[in-house]
């Protein structure tokens, strides 16, 4: 079991570096792009939108959200380009990474955090 789950996690991480490909290439529909670009930039991102330190919600994107993206994207994606995807992101050794989906999750935490203040900022008026 433990090594079904470890052949899990290698086949996620080459599919996320193959919908990185894809968001690049120009044979992959525009809506494919774009959805394969989000999913890409959200895994390959340095920090996660739900930080794994929160129990239980902190691995559902790994867990849940990430490979269901992916899954979706897959389906998007004729599959001899993907295929042809797949087997370049095999024969790449490093993992890119993803200034893009850094700073959009940055901005979402940013843009919670002016939020709360707004909304529980005490009223100064009356």
């Amino acid at each position: 079991m433990i090594e079904k789950l470890k052949q899990s996690a290698r086949s996620i991480k080459r599919d996320v570096v193959a919908l990185w490909l894809a968001a690049r290439d120009p044979r992959v529909p525009w809506y494919a792009k774009v959805a394969a670009g989000g999913v890409a930039a959200y895994a390959l991102s340095p920090i996660d939108l739900i930080p794994d330190f929160i129990p239980i919600l902190g691995y559902l994107d790994e867990l849940i959200i990430l490979p269901l993206g992916i899954l979706l994207v897959v389906k998007l994606i004729p599959a001899p380009l993907m295929d042809e995807f797949r087997q370049e992101a095999t024969r790449r050794e490093g993992r890119p990474t993803s200034r893009v989906g850094l700073i959009a999750i940055v901005a979402i935490w940013v843009a919670i955090a002016a939020l709360l203040v707004w909304v529980f900022w005490p009223n100064r008026t009356g």
